[in-house]
């Protein structure tokens, strides 16, 4: 079965850490362009992080973005062995709470792009996310 499958959320005191993963069944996920979203509640979905495919070559050369929000605190990063993206979140705070999701597409022209894709539109793969609490 072809499929993207969050995990690692939960509830952390604001300051707190978090890793949340993102693996693949199915295909080789190294080969795709994977983005980290976030909606929370009456709030559009957003793009914090995409990540180009392993030996993918993007119009800009830019093969790491973060939105503002996030830049300085959360990182990406694969592990191709296990078919798994990782989004490591540092020093959370309470607006960093929401549902997060991955997708996996496997052209892309940017990444800056891929995270402006709020709708997924053309995105090959997505998970049905994992709830991220930051208390005060």
């Amino acid at each position: 079965q072809l499929q993207l499958v969050e995990s690692g959320g939960g509830l952390v005191q604001a300051g707190g850490s978090l890793r949340l993963s993102c693996t693949a069944s199915g295909f080789a996920l190294d080969y795709y362009a994977v983005g980290w979203f976030r909606q929370a509640p009456g709030k559009e979905r957003e793009g914090v992080s995409c990540i180009s495919g392993s030996g993918m070559i993007t119009d800009n050369g830019v093969t790491t973005h973060y939105a503002d929000s996030v830049k300085g605190r959360f990182t990406s990063s694969r592990d191709n062995a296990k078919n798994t993206v990782y989004l490591q979140m540092n020093s959370l705070k309470p607006e960093d709470t929401a549902f997060y999701y991955c997708a996996a597409q496997r052209w892309i022209s940017t990444v800056q792009d891929m995270c402006a894709n709020h709708g997924f539109y053309g995105m090959d793969y997505w998970g049905e996310g994992t709830l991220v609490t930051v208390l005060e």
